[in-house]
C-alpha cells in the first residue's frame, strides 16, 4: 500500500493567501505547501487508487505529485474543503463509486451520500455508495472502515484502511475533537500509519471563543474550541492508539513557525509505503 499526502491543511491552507506571517514565509522559503485535506491510497497489488477526501486544490495536487487518477473516492463529511474537489472529476473520470456514510446527519436532515447526490447530480461519472459506519466494505482491492467522530455540529468519519493481503492498515482520525468514541478508536488502533488531525497548538484555546476542552491531568487542552485536536491532544491520541508511526496533518498557519515543520507534522507531497 502507498500512501501519498496530497493535502495536509486546513481550511485556508499554509501558505494562506494575502498571509505574511512566519509560518507562511518559512513554508514558502522551505517550497513546501500544506493545502486542503486529501489522501491518494495506491493499492500495488491491483494497481487501483482509493481517494479519501476531495479537496478544493484536488487538480493541482494530482499535478504536483504525480499519482493516478482515483479508481473509487471516500468522502469523510461535508465541509467545503473535504467534498468541493468533487466538480474536478468531470471529464477526468468515469464511473467513479464515492463511498460515504448512511447515517442522516440531524442538523442537515440529510446524509453524507444524499448531500453529494445533491450536490453532484451533474456528474455522470459519480455514483454514490452508501455504507454504514462499522461495516468494512471493499474499495480498490482494501478494506475499509468509517467510524463516527466528533466534529460538531456535523456528522464526521475516521477510517481504517486494510489490505487483506498483506496486513498493511492505515487509519486516519479525521476531523475531530479528542472525544473519540471507543469503539471508532479500537478500529483505529495499531496501525502501521495513523494520520490525526492536529490544529494549533493548546496556547491558541485562549484565543478561540469557546477556548478548550478535553484538557489533559496538567491541564493542556486536547481539543481547540469544539472541531478539532490541538498539536498535543493529537500527540496524546496517538500515543494512546499505538501505531507504528504517526503523521499530524490537517495543520494551519497559527502553529509557530519554529515548531510548524517538526518531525511529525507534514506538507503535501510526503509519500509512505505500508
Amino acid at each position: 500500500m502507498e500512501v501519498t499526502l496530497l493535502g495536509t491543511g486546513d481550511t485556508t491552507g499554509t501558505p494562506t493567501p494575502g498571509c505574511d506571517c512566519d509560518t507562511c514565509r518559512e513554508a514558502r522559503a522551505r517550497g513546501v505547501e500544506r493545502s486542503r485535506f486529501s489522501v491518494h491510497v495506491r493499492n500495488e497489488r491491483t494497481g487501483e487508487s482509493l481517494l479519501v477526501d476531495a479537496s478544493p486544490d484536488l487538480r493541482q495536487q494530482f499535478l504536483d505529485h504525480d499519482v493516478d487518477l482515483p479508481d473509487a473516492i471516500v468522502v469523510t463529511h461535508v465541509h467545503f474543503d473535504h467534498l468541493d474537489g468533487l466538480g474536478n472529476t468531470y471529464r477526468l473520470l468515469r464511473d467513479v463509486p464515492v463511498f460515504a456514510a448512511d447515517e442522516t446527519d440531524p442538523v442537515i436532515g440529510e446524509t453524507v451520500g444524499e448531500t453529494i447526490d445533491r450536490r453532484y447530480d451533474y456528474l455522470d461519472a459519480v455514483t454514490v455508495c452508501e455504507r454504514s459506519p462499522f461495516e468494512p466494505f471493499e474499495a480498490c482491492g482494501l478494506e475499509v472502515t468509517l467510524v463516527p467522530v466528533e466534529h460538531p455540529p456535523l456528522l464526521c468519519y475516521g477510517l481504517a484502511i486494510v489490505d487483506p493481503e498483506t496486513g498493511a492498515r492505515l487509519s486516519i482520525s479525521g476531523d475531530t475533537n479528542y472525544d473519540v468514541p471507543e469503539r471508532s478508536r479500537d478500529v483505529l488502533r495499531d496501525a502501521d500509519l495513523l494520520l490525526v488531525d492536529g490544529i494549533v497548538p493548546a496556547t491558541h484555546c485562549e484565543r478561540h471563543p469557546l477556548g478548550g476542552a478535553h484538557p489533559d491531568g496538567d491541564g493542556v487542552y486536547r481539543t481547540f474550541g469544539t472541531k478539532h485536536m490541538t498539536i498535543e491532544g493529537a500527540r496524546d491520541f496517538a500515543v494512546e492508539l499505538d501505531p507504528a508511526d504517526h503523521r499530524l496533518v490537517h495543520l494551519s498557519h497559527y502553529i509557530p513557525a519554529e515548531d510548524a515543520f517538526d518531525a511529525d507534522m507534514t506538507v503535501d507531497g510526503e509519500r509512505f509505503e505500508l
